[in-house]
């Protein structure tokens, strides 16, 4: 899809900002450019649309060179989202999300539909926000609002620079897990730029690590993590490399998939000897639809006669998390845990799974085995 064959950037003061830079994204892809500040990443993806231009090598889109392309076209064939989103403040949320419709030509009925089925993919109500300004709406959905912009007019790829930088953390977090879903569904091939690494091994199928405009490593997150080309990398990507991996794995990857469990109107003396069949302290208790309702603890028990039913020892959740949740992520939700493992639910709440502070210990030991072999 983006072929790029040593590529350089040198600017009249002399400064050389992309140095003989070669790499394939394949279609479908999400490709991260990383690196420090000034290592070139912006340059080279400004490059592919020609908002900067080239001083030597060769960037082909599907298989076309880029320069033989007219500008104009190339860059409305291309979705384009920034950190300062860019939202023109005269025009309404449907106004921007057509913006790059217009300039093709697009019917307006059909530019108003791709509007609001844009809104609702990146989860803002239509008949709320398509009429609203960029000044009535929050930071979070103004990025949301650049995305379904970058999308307008369908384009087979994306350009992303930092595009959930100037949000708060939490924020951010939500909004990559949305594009991710949202990118499993339309599957376009991205070009994504951030000096973020947690960012980038979240976000990414390929990284290309660059330093002072070169590419230092081009490989998976995975491999970037315990494969590191050299000295810079390792040091990159630091020292905590097991743990950061825990970025890489979904929860429905690593989820035990049948914990012990329970309904409510079993007796005490039931519930403790269920505990002591499965050799643990507490039980997941579901409803009689499968919905996790809540935790029965050991230490709950002892004080409540045996013949008594479970409902008034239930521990509600605090926290649940979803299959599709970073491991990372759930181990922060574990620590606001009312008992100390996360719940593992779908969308509805019924109950997919279980983490337990012993599995992730699991998979930090064999990531730590991979990385010493």
């Amino acid at each position: 899809m983006i072929t790029i064959e040593k590529l350089v950037k040198i600017y009249p003061d002399g400064t050389q900002a992309v140095k003989d830079l070669s790499f394939t994204v394949e279609k479908g892809e999400v490709c991260v450019l990383l690196g420090p500040s000034g290592c070139g990443k912006t340059t080279t993806m400004k490059m592919i649309n020609r908002l900067i231009p080239i001083s030597g090598g060769k960037i082909y889109i599907n298989g076309q060179d880029n320069t033989g392309i007219n500008a104009d076209q190339l860059r409305r064939d291309i979705g384009y989202a920034i950190q300062q989103i860019g939202l023109f403040p005269h025009m309404t949320v449907g106004g921007n999300i057509q913006v790059v419709p217009v300039l093709k030509g697009w019917p307006e009925a059909k530019r108003r539909a791709r509007a609001r089925e844009l809104l609702d993919l990146v989860g803002l109500d239509p008949d709320t926000y398509y009429n609203r300004y960029p000044a009535e709406l929050s930071g979070g959905q103004r990025q949301r609002v650049g995305v379904a912009r970058c999308l307008g007019a369908d384009p087979e790829i994306l350009l992303m620079d930092e595009p959930f930088g100037a949000i708060d953390p939490i924020t951010r977090s939500r909004l990559q897990d949305e594009f991710l879903k949202i990118q499993e569904e339309i599957r376009k091939t991205i070009v994504f730029v951030t000096h973020d690494l947690g960012e980038a091994l979240k976000m990414g199928d390929k990284i290309a690590l660059m330093r002072a405009g070169e590419l230092v490593q081009f490989d998976t997150p995975s491999n970037l993590l315990y494969q590191p080309k050299n000295e810079f990398v390792r040091k990159f990507v630091g020292a905590d490399r097991a743990l950061q991996g825990l970025r890489l794995l979904k929860l429905r990857e690593v989820m035990e998939t049948d914990p012990p469990t329970t309904d409510l109107d079993i007796p005490v003396a039931q519930a403790m000897e269920r505990m002591k069949q499965n050799k643990t302290t507490w039980l997941m208790a579901v409803d009689g639809t499968g919905k996790f309702v809540g935790w029965i603890d050991r230490a709950e028990l002892r004080d409540h006669p045996g013949d008594k039913t479970l409902h008034e020892v239930l521990l509600e959740p605090t926290v649940t998390a979803l299959p599709e949740t970073f491991l990372n992520e759930a181990l922060s939700l574990m620590l606001g845990s009312t008992i100390g493992n996360l719940a593992v639910v779908d969308r509805r709440g019924y109950l997919q799974g279980v983490l337990t502070f012993n599995k992730i210990r699991d998979v930090i030991t064999e990531s730590n085995r991979g990385e010493d072999s």
